[in-house]
C-alpha cells in the first residue's frame, strides 16, 4: 500500500497483486519492474520474488481502513486482469472495492480481451473506475474491449505515448491521461502528438489529464503544455458520486 501517491492523477495505491509479464511495446521499460527489483533488493516481504507474478491476499482489505475518502490506483505495480489472477480473486478485489464505496478506485489495464471477457461476471459499482493503456494505434482495440464493459466512469491512459493517436473514437470514454515515457531508456515523446490529443479531448468534450513530457529527468522536462498544465478529471460525475459516497459513509462499518 502507499498513502500519498506521486502518481499525478491519483492520491494513493493499493496492490493485492503483485509483479506481471510484458505483453506489448509499452511494457518494455516498466517502471513496476524496476521499482519492484528495488524493492526485493531490499528485503520488502510483498516481493520476496521480484516482479513474478505475486498474489497479496493479506492486502485485501487495506483500503478498508482508511477512513478518508481518496482516489485510489489499483494495481500500480501489477495488472489485476492478469491471466494467472484467477476469476475467484479479482471478484474479491471487487468486493472490497464496493465495501469501500467512500472511495474512487481506479483499475488499469493492457489485458482488455480478458477484462472484457470478465466484466459480465463481475459486480461493477459507481466507485469502480476502469482503464485500458493505449500506447500506439496498434493497440487502440482495447478501447473497445473498454467500452463493453459495465464501468460507470471509463478513462484512457495513453501513456508511455509511443506514437500518433489520430481520429480516436471517444465516445462513451470519460477521462483521458497522456504521457511521455520516463526513465534511463525513455523513448521519445512527438509534442504533436499530445496536442492533437488534446485537441479531440476538447472536441469530444472529454476531460483531458496531461501527466508529464517524460524523458531521462522528467521533473526537468516538466508537464506543461502550451504554458499550463492540464488537470482535468471526470468533473460532475465524480463530484456527485463522492458526494454520494460521504452521505452514505458509516464509520461504524469500516474494518479497525
Amino acid at each position: 500500500m502507499a498513502q500519498g501517491s506521486s502518481i499525478e492523477w491519483t492520491e494513493s495505491t493499493w496492490n493485492p497483486v503483485t509483479g506481471c509479464t510484458k505483453i506489448s511495446p509499452g511494457c518494455k521499460h516498466c517502471y513496476a519492474k524496476r521499482m519492484a527489483e528495488r524493492l526485493q533488493a531490499m528485503g520488502q516481504a510483498n516481493y520476496a520474488s521480484g516482479f513474478k507474478l505475486t498474489i497479496q491476499p493479506h492486502m485485501l482489505e487495506i483500503p478498508l481502513r482508511w477512513k478518508k475518502p481518496q482516489t485510489i490506483f489499483v494495481n500500480s505495480m501489477s495488472d489485476l486482469f492478469h491471466k494467472d489472477v484467477p476469476l475467484t480473486y479479482v471478484r474479491q478485489v471487487f468486493d472490497v472495492m464496493r465495501r469501500a464505496h467512500w472511495h474512487c478506485f481506479q483499475v488499469l489495464t493492457k489485458r482488455a480481451g480478458r477484462l472484457a471477457e470478465l466484466s459480465p461476471k463481475l459486480e461493477w459499482a459507481p466507485n469502480i473506475w476502469m482503464g485500458v493503456s493505449v500506447e500506439n494505434t496498434k493497440y487502440r482495440n482495447r478501447i473497445e474491449d473498454l467500452r463493453s464493459t459495465a464501468s460507470s466512469i471509463k478513462f484512457l491512459s495513453l501513456e508511455p505515448l509511443l506514437g500518433p493517436l489520430h481520429d480516436l473514437d471517444l465516445r462513451g470514454i470519460d477521462w483521458v491521461i497522456v504521457g511521455g515515457e520516463s526513465g534511463p531508456k525513455a523513448r521519445p515523446v512527438d509534442p504533436a502528438w499530445v496536442t492533437d490529443l488534446r485537441d479531440q479531448c476538447e472536441r469530444a468534450r472529454v476531460p483531458f489529464f496531461f501527466k508529464q513530457w517524460g524523458g531521462k529527468n522528467k521533473k526537468r522536462t516538466g508537464r506543461l503544455l502550451e504554458g499550463r498544465t492540464w488537470d482535468e478529471m471526470p468533473g460532475d460525475r465524480v463530484d456527485k458520486q463522492r458526494r454520494h459516497r460521504l452521505r452514505d459513509f458509516e464509520p461504524l462499518a469500516v474494518v479497525s
